[in-house]
């Protein structure tokens, strides 16, 4: 086959057209992008270290979405599909043992190569129903919910063996790359098939985002997220909007020092028109709110020591007025201490945090939340790891240490 079109560019072109059908689907979020671009913008005309953690346009570009399946067989489809984008999974994440918790388990696809965040740094945050754990579903209800799943087909066949070959090689010929991307996006569009409602209406009962994956015969962007480099301004500009956000940005605090990780907030899930069916059949108009607009700060990538600290320091009431215990105020002393990541120990070399935090992602879904059930109590008796993970999808899930690890040595 002959390559014209590079994987990366491939990437660009899919991380645009889902961000063109998200802004259609949901207009708020053409608002969060251009609120974003403008703070962005106002943030690097004022500080003269703004593009330390990435050039403005690459962070003004940046973005990462949301989707949720419902098995191994679904998350290994997904697999497939975005390694022809030069995505792989990184990380592994349970949402079960957060603080609030998800009845998922999750990864991330994403570049792993730094020339290739470079030229586009799309990542997709990809969640599994995790309908084994009798702590979240019966017997009875996961046989059904399996059984369900099961009979649905999220992607045409051909779209994934034609990403198998577009992996394979590389890329693409140009004549086939716009088809081949827009078959991709429009897999993941908002389906109009009505719900059946009592089948809906059981699993919120057991949790919102169970019916958001198992309560429908398709899958769809949860959100989509841009990067900015001042969130608490964003925050600010998009209330002065009259755009609702969550209460409380997630991760760690605003601090006076390097920023660390990654902070997120979102504006509220909207009310979006769906369809239902009745037991006898009837088709009515109503409302779903399951998706929302989010939007992340990402900081420097600490190391396992560096990520003690941060845990130790977000289990106190109030983080920020610890926050100086754990952390020095410096750049070059964070370094120093071994506490974060810089290219070749330089301090002025910050190496970016490109993964995800559970407890934040745990708190974003349930801030979109009317309300959620939570699990019953009792242990955990699957076997939902990431070894499990990684077999079931026939991928290796790369540890974000290890990539941090290399960069920073690089």
């Amino acid at each position: 086959m002959s390559v014209n079109t590079q994987t990366s560019q491939l990437r660009a072109q899919f991380a645009a057209g889902l961000s063109r059908m998200y802004g259609s689907e949901v207009p708020a979020y053409d608002t969060l992008v251009e609120v974003s671009t403008r703070v962005n913008a106002d943030y690097a005309a004022t500080h003269d270290a703004a593009q330390r953690l990435g050039s403005l346009a690459r962070v003004t570009a940046e973005r990462h979405g949301a989707i949720r399946v419902g098995s191994a067989q679904e998350l290994a489809q997904v697999a497939d599909l975005f390694s022809a984008f030069g995505m792989y999974p990184v990380g592994y994440y349970d949402l079960r043992e957060a603080a609030s918790p998800v009845p998922v388990v999750s990864t991330a696809f994403r570049p792993i190569d730094q020339d290739e965040l470079a030229r586009n740094p799309f990542r997709v945050f990809t969640s599994m129903l995790a309908s084994a754990d009798e702590r979240f579903f019966s017997a009875d209800l996961r046989a059904r919910v399996e059984r369900f799943v099961g009979q649905r087909e999220l992607f045409d066949p051909s779209l994934i063996a034609q990403a198998r070959r577009i992996a394979a090689a590389g890329g693409c010929p140009d004549e086939e790359a716009g088809e081949f991307v827009d078959a991709a996006v429009s897999a993941f569009a908002l389906s109009r098939e009505p719900i059946d409602r009592s089948w809906y209406e059981e699993l919120s009962a057991v949790s919102a985002v169970a019916a958001d994956i198992a309560g429908v015969t398709s899958t769809h962007i949860n959100h989509l997220t841009p990067r900015v480099l001042d969130i608490d301004a964003l925050q600010q500009s998009m209330e002065a909007r009259g755009i609702t956000m969550i209460d409380h940005i997630q991760g760690p605090p605003r601090v006076d020092g390097p920023q660390v990780l990654l902070r997120q907030t979102s504006f509220r899930a909207l009310a979006e028109p769906r369809r239902f069916r009745s037991a006898s059949g009837t088709v009515t108009d109503g409302t779903l709110r399951v998706r929302f607009g989010e939007v992340e700060q990402r900081g420097v990538a600490l190391t396992p020591l560096g990520r003690s600290r941060y845990d130790h320091a977000m289990a106190a009431p109030d983080p920020a007025a610890v926050w100086h215990e754990h952390f020095p105020a410096t750049d070059a002393e964070m370094a120093a201490a071994g506490l974060a990541y810089y290219v070749d120990g330089d301090p002025a070399r910050p190496v970016v945090y490109e993964d995800f935090l559970p407890a934040s992602a745990a708190g974003i879904f349930r801030s979109n939340l009317d309300s959620d059930a939570a699990a019953a109590r009792g242990g955990d008796a699957t076997d939902y790891s990431q070894e499990w993970m990684a077999g079931q999808i026939g991928h290796h899930i790369h540890d974000p240490y290890d990539l941090y690890e290399k960069v920073a040595s690089s």
